[in-house]
């Protein structure tokens, strides 16, 4: 799994001109799922994210996590993030795993991410055209991949 984290200070995601989610301070995360992604794969990365200290404390240094700020979470399924742009100017996606792997597997990395926290989960709709507005705060980007653990 690839996942996109960004620290927001506030995003949303629209869907057919309607409101569909919106969080305040927190985290963005696109999901990307390929076809050997597994449970375990979910568990690191739940646990990575939660703990990860990229909000800042009093002293203005990263040293927070999500859970020590309270933040709220958003997760919207991403398949692009498993594009290849070796041949040519058309991407390809055959990484990226088909619904019917990918949906379950998005379904409990949700679940296992609020599993941890008080605040609802927001999400997108799996594979919906979806318009994502986001506020970065930093600005604060990491990629995280399940099967790269750097």
């Amino acid at each position: 799994m690839r996942i996109l984290l960004q620290r927001v200070s506030e995003a949303s995601v629209t869907i057919k001109k309607n409101a569909y989610s919106f969080i305040s301070t927190g985290l963005l995360l696109l999901v990307g799922i390929e076809e050997s992604d597994s449970n375990e794969d979910i568990d690191w990365l739940v646990r990575k994210i939660l703990n990860m200290r990229i909000f800042s404390d009093e002293q203005g240094k990263m040293n927070l996590s999500l859970l020590d700020v309270e933040g709220e979470i958003l997760i919207v399924s991403q398949f692009t993030l498993y594009a290849s742009c070796k041949k040519g100017n058309r991407p390809s996606f055959v990484r990226s795993a088909q619904p019917e792997v990918a949906i379950p597997l998005y379904e409990e990395f949700i679940r296992s991410i609020q599993n941890h926290l008080t605040s609802e989960v927001k999400t997108g709709v799996f594979g919906a055209d979806m318009k994502l507005e986001s506020t970065n705060d930093g600005p604060v980007t990491i990629l995280l991949d399940s099967k790269n653990k750097e």
